[in-house]
């Protein structure tokens, strides 16, 4: 049950251009540990949401911005006044209260709208849509890990900027591709898979990731040494999380605009193209302008350069090739031969 709705709770999300369960992830911040002592339980629970919606505030900022992006800046100072105004809701997921001290575990909701304004104040650039999802495969070559490596990353991770569902057994390797790897991806909606290949010993864990998708594999990075598996899932979301904003951030208005003609073969795959396109933080003003049975018209104006777009469009299962000088889209999917 979400607690301490403000008025404006129910209508935050409706208004913006992103899918309502995306963007209320995104702007989740979860598990929130807290625990507060006062003169009586009402007003420990009351610095305890306090603390819990700056602790949210600073996640969420952190989440959607650039470490670099915050020092150009001067820093993002949160202090209570701004984490109320940012805040929604908060949820009690776990509590414990008495004789003055309130202990628990929150979440919190927090305002996109009020959230992008500031930062646009700040000048501070910003991403909140969510990569495409991906199945996380974890890999090692040490067979008594792999079983604990693979339960590190949990079934899934809501809210996360590069969300992914986690392989469920271990059936692949660093150099597994898409033919191998779809049969799985597939039917979680999935078009591209992350590989984690786990690589050190206990106290120095490394993890090499690359992305797997219809048109190859690709390397994201590798994670500093850590401690323990857990810490080294955790190392893997942070590195995912920094790779996306740092190839999806718009950094300035400038816009080409393109007219594309999009390919299918049913009105499945149209409706996966169209919605790669519009979910794509690249792409904006997008237009279908005329529909046929196997193919379509589209008009969008896009940031960045064509291999930037094409390096999005990919991990969202669409490829991109210029036909007779003009840009053709198609299922990626579909031009491999792979259903």
């Amino acid at each position: 049950m979400i607690r301490w709705v403000l008025a404006a709770a129910f209508l935050i999300f409706a208004a913006t251009p992103l899918a309502f369960a995306d963007v209320r992830d995104v702007y989740t911040i979860r598990d929130i540990e807290v625990d507060q002592q006062a003169a009586t339980v009402i007003e420990a629970r009351e610095a305890a949401m306090s603390s819990a919606r700056a602790a949210a505030a600073r996640a969420l900022i952190n989440k959607i911005t650039l470490a670099s992006d915050r020092n150009a800046a001067g820093g993002i100072p949160i202090d209570g006044a701004l984490a109320a105004r940012m805040t929604a809701a908060v949820d009690v997921q776990e509590e414990t209260a008495g004789a003055g001290r309130y202990r628990g575990k929150l979440a919190v909701v927090l305002n996109p709208q009020i959230v992008r304004a500031h930062l646009d104040s700040l000048k501070v650039p910003y991403l909140d849509a969510q990569a495409p999802l991906a199945l996380m495969v974890p890999v090692t070559s040490n067979a008594a890990s792999a079983d604990l490596w693979r339960q590190a990353f949990g079934e899934r991770n809501n809210g996360a900027l590069v969300p992914y569902v986690t392989a469920v057994g271990n059936f692949y390797t660093a150099y597994s591709a898409w033919p191998e790897i779809s049969a799985e991806a597939t039917p979680v909606n999935a078009r591209r898979a992350l590989i984690a290949d786990l690589q050190g010993r206990e106290g120095a864990w490394r993890v090499v990731v690359s992305s797997v998708t219809a048109v190859g594999n690709e390397p994201v990075g590798a994670t500093p040494p850590v401690a323990t598996l857990a810490d080294a899932a955790k190392a893997v979301s942070t590195l995912l999380g920094e790779s996306w904003k740092e190839a999806s951030i718009v950094r300035d208005g400038s816009r080409t605009s393109v007219e594309v003609s999009v390919r299918y073969t049913s009105l499945a795959e149209w409706n996966t193209l169209r919605g790669a396109l519009a979910r794509s933080p690249l792409v904006s003003d997008f237009r279908t302008k005329a529909v046929a049975r196997e193919g379509a018209l589209v008009s969008f104006a896009y940031a960045g350069d064509e291999n930037r777009l094409r390096s999005d469009l990919v991990q969202r299962g669409v490829s991109i090739s210029r036909e007779e000088g003009k840009l053709t889209l198609r299922s990626a999917v579909s031009t491999t031969g792979i259903q």
